[in-house]
């Protein structure tokens, strides 16, 4: 493969462990990478959803002082923006064919070529997390472990058919409107976060008026003509880690994903109040599902909180872990699923 496009990222000088973005020439088109961090580390590597990128999608949860401490001292992350997602894309050409999903997992396995990754750990969110899913299925010895948020295995419903169509045409005819930018933030947080017009649901619209109208209807289009995983899913024999927002459209299909996959080796986290955006939404409530996750493969550093507290402070997160969780068998082999409990937190204070 020929030589990549490397570009120092102006984004880079506002993020705190910066990074490098590299174009990769792949077999169906470029591909932006964003790499943070020491290449010599173990990979973790991410995938985003649709119309989204690395920052958009993950700087809620790699932003938090607590999350970067544990992943940067074990990991290089290698941040995969879907085709035209990247900061700054151009408009890709219409006249190309769509890529289906095989054909991004076919981009991620030459990713992984490319900087030499025998293995990693895959993070992927809702799009993202069925592209990094099928990608597993197909080379599972490279695969470590999944941790994936809000993800779908199945074909789209009658319900999601519709809004894919809806928002497809609208991007076509229209771009990215008003309506076409509220279906998408129905899409990733809860309504609540939405009618509040917080900061978060502020700059994802700025973030999405900034998105090339073809690019985001391409992956609009590959993702709405995925096919069902669910009679391959136990084929997976890596450890996964699932985040389900309880007010995520994707729910019932997480809940679906963890009863067909290996109990053994999957935990589902369900993260109350929230949508399918976890990342961003509530990404404290990651923080120790992630960090007892990462034990069971040796990845741990001890993060002091306020008052030296081993625990996240934040009302997001679960208030207590079962015992059961420090159990060596549990440690990453065989996590228990938990829930968040805003409720209980409250009602101590």
């Amino acid at each position: 493969m020929s030589e990549p496009h490397v570009i120092i990222s102006l984004e880079a000088e506002r993020i705190p462990w910066g990074g490098q973005e590299y174009v990769i020439k792949t077999s169906f088109g470029p591909l932006s990478v964003f790499v943070c961090g020491d290449q010599r580390k173990p990979a973790l590597v991410t995938y985003s959803d649709v119309a989204l990128n690395y920052m958009s999608c993950f700087q809620g949860l790699f932003f938090c002082a607590e999350a970067a401490s544990l992943i940067f001292h074990n990991f290089c992350v290698y941040h995969i923006d879907p085709p035209g997602h990247e900061l700054g894309a151009a408009a890709l050409s219409s006249d190309e064919p769509i890529p289906s999903p095989d054909d991004l997992a076919t981009q991620v396995m030459e990713v992984f070529d490319y900087f030499g990754l025998q293995n990693a750990i895959c993070m992927g969110v809702m799009a993202g997390a069925y592209i990094l899913s099928l990608f597993a299925l197909k080379n599972r010895e490279r695969v470590l472990g999944l941790i994936l948020v809000s993800p779908i295995c199945r074909a789209p419903s009658w319900t999601e058919w519709f809004l894919n169509k809806l928002v497809t045409n609208l991007l076509y005819f229209s771009g990215m409107s008003n309506i076409v930018k509220d279906a998408f933030l129905k899409r990733y947080f809860s309504q609540e976060l939405v009618n509040s017009d917080s900061d978060i649901v502020r700059a994802c619209r700025r973030l999405l008026d900034e998105r090339q109208c073809i690019n985001v209807m391409r992956f609009l289009q590959c993702i709405h003509q995925r096919r069902d995983l669910t009679s391959r899913l136990k084929k997976l024999n890596c450890r996964i880690l699932m985040f389900a927002g309880e007010h995520s459209p994707f729910y019932e299909e997480a809940i679906h994903m963890s009863k067909e996959l290996d109990r053994r080796f999957t935990a589902l986290v369900e993260v109350q109040a929230c949508g399918s955006l976890v990342t961003e939404e509530q990404p404290h409530s990651m923080l120790i599902p992630i960090e007892f996750f990462l034990m069971g493969y040796g990845f741990y550093k001890p993060v002091r909180y306020s008052n030296n507290l081993l625990c996240p402070t934040s009302p997001l997160s679960p208030p207590c872990i079962s015992p059961e969780l420090l159990s060596p068998e549990s440690l990453g082999l065989k996590l228990k699923p938990i829930k968040t409990r805003v409720a209980d937190y409250n009602d101590e204070y």
